[in-house]
């Protein structure tokens, strides 16, 4: 008899290796010693299984190598700047492009051009690049994003809507003409990436349109949320990605887009618009922080290869198999009672260090402390995203968030089910010590952006 099981595999064949290198408990301390316990400070040579981001980490297919030799590297006018300005306009069906270097350019762009100080700008949950370019263009970061973001155990399957009384209230305390948009995220990454539902969005633009008030996309993984709006709610289960990724881009005003995500790329983004205005404007700014309008600090040949990468992002297949790996992982996890971020989202396993280590008080760093550990069992890089990545206010205090989490993120195209099986067993083996391990203390902060570059010693 036939077992009930609907298996899937991935869509594609494996033609190039890259060797991995095996390291010792000794050699692995070292490593973390000279890191000052940062895994962002880890050589990439001493990494087994690097889960640190799903940015610029994703295996490029043959059609987007093959792109890579079609690149126009001229000055003005590159003919992968017009493919990709009508890849934008077919898939996301924005208006104008502002090619960029990656998501983050996008980010002080639009911030630039839209923010004035004193602005309020409304998010659902903040995340850090984004945050900090909008306080550096004088704007104060409000999250609106629904509670149930921030409660790891809650099973609520759209974490990340908008809660628009929150909205309201900002409207009604400050007026809309000082809110400049609303900055809306797709599968919240510092909530576990978890997806925003269609109807949320719907509700939102309705709202806006009688407020006067755009909306501006974190479009980085739209793909992975219109994955979550197809298998989820009511009246997408016919619908393609491509088709949803569309709908979803139509009730806003523009947005910012990593191509290292999505799109599969190792560098590129873009600030796309549907506003003549603030798109003369933007490309006024690209030309003084990032490149000409028709390259942004590109090379033509990966403006090719982003262009080849949108259209493999929306292919159904692709995102069944790369959602279906990372549901493989949370499902591992929790089956050796690894206390994670439900539902499990789009880019990765959020581990919640607050319930492995619930002796280690915030101050001590819990998550920086478990990414360590991590480390330290098999080779496996992770990050932080808990006090540290969340930073310090304009008056230096630490931010608490709710969620003090070590994401494992899952670069797309290049591991194995069997990496996810060493992933969950190293796991379970810290967990079973978990009481044996202490916190750290922070020796070294930089100003900015503190996760990437901060240094710890263990207490």
């Amino acid at each position: 008899m036939l077992p009930n099981k609907n298996s899937w595999a991935e869509p594609y064949k494996i033609k190039m290796v890259e060797l991995l290198k095996m390291t010792t408990a000794e050699q692995r301390k070292k490593a973390l010693e000279d890191a000052g316990y940062n895994t962002f400070l880890l050589k990439s040579e001493d990494v087994y299984i690097d889960l640190l981001t799903d940015s610029g980490t994703s295996a490029m297919s043959d059609e987007q190598w093959s792109g890579m030799m079609l690149g126009d590297e001229a000055y003005a006018g590159s003919k992968n700047y017009y493919n990709l300005e009508k890849t934008v306009q077919d898939i996301y069906g924005y208006k104008y492009l502002v090619p960029t270097h990656q998501g983050r350019g996008a980010e002080n762009i639009l911030s630039q051009v839209m923010i004035k100080p004193g602005d309020i700008v409304p998010g659902n949950m903040y995340f850090t690049t984004t945050r900090l370019h909008q306080e550096l263009a004088g704007g104060d970061f409000h999250d609106v994003i629904v509670d149930e973001a921030h409660d790891s155990a809650s099973a609520y399957p759209f974490k990340g809507n908008i809660d628009l009384n929150k909205v309201e209230k900002l409207v009604q305390e400050y007026g809309a003409a000082r809110i400049p948009y609303i900055c809306v995220a797709v599968t919240v990454n510092l909530a576990g990436g978890q997806p925003v539902s269609m109807a949320n969005l719907k509700e939102l633009r309705a709202y806006t349109q009688e407020k006067g008030i755009k909306i501006m996309l974190d479009m980085t993984r739209i793909a992975e949320n219109a994955y979550f709006i197809q298998q989820k709610e009511e009246g997408y289960r016919l619908k393609t990605i491509a088709e949803i990724v569309n709908e979803i881009c139509s009730y806003t005003d523009g947005g910012t887009f990593s191509g290292k995500k999505d799109a599969l790329v190792n560098i590129g983004g873009f600030l796309a618009l549907n506003d003549w205005d603030v798109f003369e404007e933007a490309r006024n700014m690209v030309v003084v922080y990032e490149g000409l309008h028709t390259y942004g600090g590109l090379a033509g040949r990966d403006m090719e290869a982003m262009a080849i990468g949108i259209r493999e992002s929306v292919q159904d297949a692709h995102m069944k198999a790369r959602i279906g790996q990372v549901l493989y992982l949370g499902e591992q996890m929790e089956a050796f009672g690894i206390p994670i971020v439900k539902p499990i989202g789009g880019h990765g396993i959020f581990v919640d260090a607050k319930q492995f280590l619930p002796h280690i008080p915030q101050d001590d760093f819990p998550a920086q402390t478990l990414a360590a550990e991590i480390y330290l069992d098999a080779g496996i890089r992770t990050m932080e995203r808990g006090i540290v990545s969340a930073g310090r206010k304009a008056n230096g205090e630490n931010y608490y968030p709710n969620l003090e989490l070590v994401r494992f993120t899952i670069p797309r195209r290049v591991y194995t089910q069997a990496h996810m099986d060493v992933i969950a067993e190293s796991t379970a083996r810290v967990y079973e010590r978990r009481k044996e391990i202490k916190g750290l203390k922070m020796v070294y902060e930089p100003k900015y952006l503190r996760f990437f570059q901060a240094r710890f010693q263990p207490l």
